[in-house]
């Protein structure tokens, strides 16, 4: 495609407007892929990768110098599903919701089963970007990877693993996995499967202060009760629940209904939630939602009385358990939350840090963010946050920016035309666009200096800062072997 609508809504990611390719590549199979690759490697043009497009960390805009983009959309065949090996073979442009929807008849899921974005991101991108929700106990998305096919710079397919280990010897599996595309352009993935859990239990628990709710997210993450827990600062609590139908949308009551393992107990849910309605974190200062899946309804029932237990000492109290009820019931709803629930446009930063140190980060966000209050107030930028719990060793940090500014091609192309009529259109507003940017930035050097790691590091997050010397060397040196003339994806990871 050369046309200018398409390269236009193409350069731009949920944040960003990048340079415009000379064209885009959207080859409608693996061979094709080579031959698009070998060919412009043959020019010494650069290639950039995109998958579902749902990148707000620079992971697709291109180089200042002549690039194609890599559009893997048409590749989206599910290849095999192996139920005898539990594993599915998938080309990279598949979605996490469809094949989600393709394994739930089966009983059957991947491990870690994707972002909440998933029935627009793909799972070549998630594999390359690496992120972290469906299935957290698992690890991230790249964790469920058993091997890739993997087009290099000069056309070469190269397979990283067996079909059923990804273990035989040094991991080049997860060389490939979170390179956003700067080592190579992932053509198809086997994945790791899991019998989907008949059990499901949900809690939800509000919190007076930050302290208290990280001290129940991190006890819980520890024991490894939930399977998903997540968490909101006053703030994005109150855009969610302005955002999300909840209890008053049909299809999300439908959802339950018909999610819940039996008629019964899903219209005992479904009728539960109707009587809530939304006004029930009105006045919660934090909220914490929990999730638990077993084999058995029983064993499911019982982490979540432990769950219980846990905030009850850390000083929590229990609420209607909707919101985790209907994200768990229809878990890649569209993406209208790419935009605020006035028009205005969204992004979030994230930090992934050790237990021990997330209530002294969370503080110094805080404190960040009251250095800048007027500024904030004066242009009309708005922050909150979510908190994940993700292993028994690391919980996440996402703060996340609302501010007034005119929501761009991508923004127009992926977000409902129905929701997007509901929407105020407002106007360009440099002088908030530029606080973002620089609040952003102040944020992701307040986390680098703690250690942070991160998921979706792209042109984003400094990668080289948090490694040893010798061990960015080592990566640069595997760069030039799969990459010679820098011609994959140049500057992302940081890497020229």
């Amino acid at each position: 495609m050369t046309d200018p609508a398409s390269l236009e809504i193409l350069r731009h990611d949920v944040y960003a407007r990048g340079p415009a390719p000379a064209a885009v590549l959207r080859p409608r199979d693996v061979d094709e892929l080579c031959q698009v690759v070998a060919a412009a490697a043959g020019e010494r043009l650069a290639l950039v990768p995109r998958g579902g497009g749902m990148s707000y960390t620079g992971g697709y805009l291109g180089p200042d110098r002549a690039f194609v983009l890599v559009d893997t959309g048409a590749l989206n065949r599910i290849v095999e599903i192996n139920e005898n090996d539990m594993t599915a073979t998938v080309e990279a442009g598949c979605t996490w919701a469809t094949l989600h929807r393709v394994l739930a008849p089966r009983g059957l899921r991947v491990a870690a089963w994707g972002s909440l974005s998933g029935v627009k991101a793909t799972i070549g991108g998630g594999m390359s970007q690496n992120g972290v929700f469906w299935g957290a106990r698992e690890g991230p998305l790249s964790s469920a990877a058993v091997s890739f096919d993997v087009v290099l710079a000069d056309g070469a397919l190269v397979a990283t693993g067996g079909s059923f280990l990804r273990d035989f010897g040094p991991d080049l599996t997860g060389l490939f996995t979170g390179d956003t595309g700067a080592l190579g352009i992932k053509a198809r993935a086997t994945l790791r499967l899991r019998r989907e859990g008949k059990g499901l239990a949900y809690g939800s628990f509000t919190f007076a202060d930050h302290r208290s709710l990280f001290a129940a997210l991190s006890t819980v993450a520890r024991a490894e009760l939930a399977s998903e827990s997540f968490g909101f600062d006053p703030f994005l609590q109150s855009q969610r629940m302005k955002r999300e139908s909840l209890g008053k949308d049909a299809r999300a009551l439908l959802s339950v209904v018909t999610g819940q393992g039996s008629l019964a107990k899903g219209l005992r849910e479904g009728a539960r939630i109707a009587r809530a309605g939304r006004s029930f974190l009105d006045d919660a200062p934090f909220s914490m939602h929990f999730i638990a899946e077993r084999r058995e309804q029983p064993a499911a029932d019982s982490d979540m009385a432990a769950i219980r237990r846990i905030v009850a000492e850390a000083g929590g109290q229990e609420t209607a358990n909707t919101v985790p009820t209907v994200l768990r019931s229809n878990p890649f709803p569209p993406v209208n939350s790419m935009v605020g629930p006035q028009g205005e446009r969204w992004v979030p930063v994230h930090a992934i840090l050790p237990h021990s140190q997330l209530v002294d980060c969370w503080e110094a966000v805080q404190a960040l963010f009251a250095r800048h209050d007027a500024e904030m107030q004066d242009r009309g930028v708005r922050a909150g946050a979510m908190l994940l719990g993700i292993s028994p060793q690391s919980g996440l940090i996402e703060p996340v920016f609302f501010w007034p500014d005119e929501l761009n091609p991508l923004h127009l192309d992926a977000v409902e035309a129905a929701h997007l009529k509901r929407l105020r259109r407002l106007p360009a507003t440099e002088a908030s666009s530029a606080l973002v940017h620089e609040l952003r930035a102040e944020l992701i050097a307040l986390f680098a200096a703690r250690g942070a790691a991160h998921f979706q590091i792209a042109r984003t997050y400094p990668l080289e800062q948090g490694h040893d010397p010798r061990a960015w060397e080592l990566l640069r040196a595997v760069k030039r072997a799969v990459d010679p003339h820098g011609l994959m994806n140049p500057g992302s990871l940081g890497l020229a």
